[in-house]
Parts: structure tokens; C-alpha cells; sequence
């Protein structure tokens, strides 16, 4: 529990995209505009990769990547998805458990990662996130004058962010034809959701739970999930507020929600404690027993898997929209 809610809080300080790394290469201003569209693919030219990362920085990606470290449970699962799951030497322990990650390989804490192990391990790149940089501070500087290639795969806050995260680790993975299999399939299943979600006319107001009482957290708009809602068809109870948010039980007692969504994991029973909340008795998602509990991982990491927590998402609002 603390881990989760030391996550969520991480997650609700993390405001903006602070550039990870800032690594000596090669300018995307001199590299970006020539001759890429007359190689073929029988050609030996190395095919061309990134030379900014999504935080902004400017990186120089190996052309050969043999070994691969990653502290961000997100993209461990898109670089498993793109078949370099068994080039992974190093993880964090939020990652652990996730299908596909090698065992017997060092697992770092995520937010304070052991920079002597990593440097021990010196895989040829390391894929983080914001999450270790809202200090301002680069803690992999030595890493990267070690010659490790650093790339910052900042929080995802719209889908729109999470397809380009995908987008960019294919490349810089030299699989971007992969990547773009994995968003094309995605954006298949948010098209057909979002279609059905277009029907309904009598909208639901839906609060969205991601950490329980006593200290509750949610959402409102500027994150994906609250866009995930309205892609189903319903309203976040929540929207008028902003980001990630700590949230007052009497606040949902007044927003008074058709339907609750739980995504925590470390309660026995989630839905009944909601369902048995002190103060709570009189809102219509408790009354009418509206209250359905929602995949963690897939609702938590803003990677491809997030259309596997939008179906269930969307079963339980709109049971006869979407089937059971």
C-alpha cells in the first residue's frame, strides 16, 4: 500500500515534462530531412532513429541495441509487446511480475534507482520516465558519460501521448513497423468503443477511484483515464477539477455519481468497502449498487493495454450498450 501510494502521489506532483537527459548527439535539425525515403529495405544503411526524445532532450540511440534497462512498468510492457522482452537486463520493482520481463536480473526502485547497480549493468540503453527527475536534477549523468544512451519516456497525460510513447520506443528500438501494428490495433478498439460511446444520449456521471479511504485519490481532466471515460459515453464526475487529485469523501457525496470505478489492488475487497463507506449511504451508485471493480496494470500504465481496462470500463457503466 505504501508503495502504491507513494506512485500516486509521484504521479500527482509530476506536472510537467522535464527533460530527462541531455546527451551529446547528433542534432535533429541537421539529421531529420534527407534521404530516409530513398532507402530501401534491402539497403545495409542502418535504419534511422530518434534524435530527440519525448521529454525534449536531444539522444544519440545506438544503431545495435543488445541490452536494454527500463525503470517504468509502462514501457516494460511495450518493449515486451515489440518482442525485446529478453534483451532487458535491468527493471524496476513496480515492473515486477509483468509477463514477459526476464527473472534473475537486478530490479531498482523506480523513483530512487540504485545509479551503482545500473552502472554495474551498463545496458546499451535506459528508459525512464519523469517520475525520477521532479527534483530538476539529472541523476543519470554519469550513466550517460558512462556511454549509456538515456531516454525519458515522460508520463503519458492523453492517449494521444501514450500512441506517441509507443511510436517512439519502436523507433529508437529499431521495430518501428511493430510499433505501429501495436497503435493501429489500439486505436481499432478506441475507435469501436468511442462509436458505441457516440449513442448515448443519457450520459452517467462516473467517479473513478485510484486510491481508498482514508486517503482517496482520483482524477479529473488533462489525464487519460478521464479521457477514457468519455470515450465510453459517460462524464467524470470529477472533470471540472484538474490532473491527479486527493479527494474528500464529502466532495463525492455531493457529485452524487451513477456509477463508482475502483482500480485498487490492495484491499481484500475493494468494492465492498465502498460499498460499506461511512457517509455514503444515500449517493445512487452505493443505493443502486453501481460499483464495479476495474484492472489495475491496465488502467494504471498509459501504454496499448489500456483498451483491456476501457471494455471493462465500459461493460460496467453501459452493461446494455456494450454486453456484459
Amino acid at each position: 500500500m505504501k508503495k502504491l501510494l507513494s506512485f500516486i502521489l509521484v504521479l500527482a506532483l509530476t506536472v510537467s515534462l522535464t527533460a530527462c537527459s541531455s546527451q551529446n548527439g547528433t542534432s535533429s535539425a541537421g539529421s531529420s530531412s534527407s534521404g530516409s525515403s530513398s532507402v530501401s529495405q534491402e539497403s545495409s544503411a542502418p535504419v534511422q532513429k530518434p534524435t530527440v526524445d519525448p521529454s525534449g532532450a536531444e539522444v544519440k540511440i545506438p544503431d545495435e541495441i543488445e541490452t536494454i534497462g527500463v525503470l517504468s512498468p509502462a514501457v516494460a510492457e511495450v518493449l515486451v509487446a515489440l518482442g525485446c522482452g529478453d534483451q532487458i537486463v535491468v527493471y524496476d520493482a513496480q515492473s515486477e511480475g509483468l509477463e514477459g520481463l526476464p527473472t534473475g536480473v537486478p530490479v531498482l526502485d523506480m523513483l530512487q534507482p540504485d545509479m551503482e547497480q545500473l552502472a554495474a549493468v551498463l545496458p546499451d540503453v535506459l528508459f525512464v520516465t519523469n517520475m525520477t527527475m521532479y527534483d530538476q536534477s539529472n541523476p543519470y549523468e554519469q550513466l550517460i558519460e558512462m556511454g549509456v544512451c538515456v531516454l525519458c519516456v515522460p508520463s503519458a497525460d492523453s492517449i494521444a501521448d501514450i500512441q506517441d510513447g509507443i511510436t517512439f520506443i519502436a523507433a529508437a528500438m529499431g521495430k518501428a513497423e511493430e510499433g505501429e501494428k501495436l497503435v493501429a490495433d489500439m486505436q481499432a478498439e478506441l475507435d469501436r468503443i468511442s462509436e458505441l460511446g457516440k449513442t448515448i444520449t443519457d450520459k452517467k456521471t462516473v467517479y473513478f477511484e485510484i486510491g481508498a479511504a482514508p486517503d482517496m485519490y482520483s482524477f479529473g481532466s488533462g489525464v487519460f483515464l478521464n479521457e477514457m471515460i468519455e470515450l465510453i459515453g459517460a462524464e467524470n464526475a470529477l472533470a471540472d477539477q484538474e490532473g491527479w487529485i486527493r479527494v474528500e469523501g464529502e466532495t463525492i457525496a455531493e457529485a452524487n455519481p451513477d456509477v463508482i470505478l475502483t482500480n485498487v489492488n490492495y484491499l481484500e475487497d475493494p468494492v465492498g468497502e465502498i460499498l460499506s463507506r461511512s457517509g455514503w449511504e444515500g449517493m445512487s451508485a452505493i443505493q443502486n449498487k453501481q460499483v464495479y471493480s476495474i484492472d489495475n496494470m491496465s488502467s494504471s500504465l498509459g501504454n496499448q493495454n489500456i483498451v483491456k481496462a476501457l471494455d471493462q470500463m465500459a461493460k460496467a457503466v453501459y452493461p446494455d450498450v456494450y454486453g456484459e
